[in-house]
């Protein structure tokens, strides 16, 4: 029943032809959208138009909500979802923007942080974050900032590669694949490459990967999906087998 509901009322706000404007700022604020071709593009508008229209937006911290930043994340959230069957972020009912960073709240260390990590008990600044059951919050400069490709950094890409990730309600570092190889393979690729960036951390060595993704499985992921999307050609040649089971997850070549 409300399947089908569902598909209807996406059927009529496809109906609707994309807004010129809207274009102009994919154009402006999301430079991957250029590496698309005709047909991508195509499929961007669409996702982008349902994103928009289903999910709740709210203005945090005094920012006034506007089309650009609406249109701005919706692109890149759906970016990711170009080669993938989905439910469009099914779980994301909210997203919630800040104009910048966002102090959180002390919290208590979680059961996937090492103990060897600290956490800030006053509270730390963060630029994004995903509730599991809940909404995104997004700081607003980092969002145009990632999409213009200013830095190696995209929190969009970041914080919705979580929610890939909660799907099956839990935070580990798996998304949802179809099957037991699939599994087997993921696990042996990503868990060597963590570990290894782990290590290569803990040693005070250079690493490709940002070191935020040693933190634990789920930021792992996190930060190889904004590696595979941002810098897809270097990630290819720096870690060939986390490129491989990344592409094949997504469906999509960056490159």
């Amino acid at each position: 029943m409300f399947g089908w509901l569902t598909e209807r009322r996406r059927k009529r706000l496809l109906d609707e032809p994309f807004p010129p404007a809207w274009d102009a700022i994919v154009d402006d604020n999301f430079a991957l959208a250029s590496r698309l071709d005709a047909d991508q593009r195509q499929r961007l508008r669409e996702l982008v138009l349902v994103f928009v229209a289903e999910k709740h937006w709210e203005g945090c911290g005094g920012l006034e909500l506007t089309d650009e930043i609406r249109v701005t994340i919706a692109a890149q959230a759906c970016f990711l979802l170009l080669g993938r069957e989905h439910a469009l972020y099914a779980d994301v009912e909210s997203i919630l923007v800040y104009p910048d960073s966002v102090v959180a709240p002390p919290r208590a260390r979680t059961f996937f942080e090492p103990g060897t990590l600290p956490v800030d008990e006053a509270g730390t600044p963060i630029l994004g974050e995903a509730h599991l059951g809940g909404p995104v919050i997004l700081a607003w400069d980092d969002v145009l900032a990632g999409g213009r490709g200013r830095g190696k950094r995209n929190v969009v890409f970041h914080e919705l590669a979580h929610k890939i990730d909660m799907v099956d309600g839990s935070i580990d570092g798996t998304p949802p694949l179809p099957d037991r190889a699939d599994r087997r393979t993921w696990a042996e690729v990503c868990s060597a490459t963590f570990l290894e960036l782990k290590d290569r951390v803990d040693a005070g060595k250079r690493t490709f990967l940002d070191e935020y993704g040693a933190t634990n499985e789920a930021e792992f992921f996190a930060v190889a999906t904004e590696a595979y999307f941002m810098r897809g050609a270097d990630l290819h040649e720096a870690h060939p087998e986390l490129f491989a089971v990344l592409a094949d997850f997504y469906q999509f070549d960056p490159r």
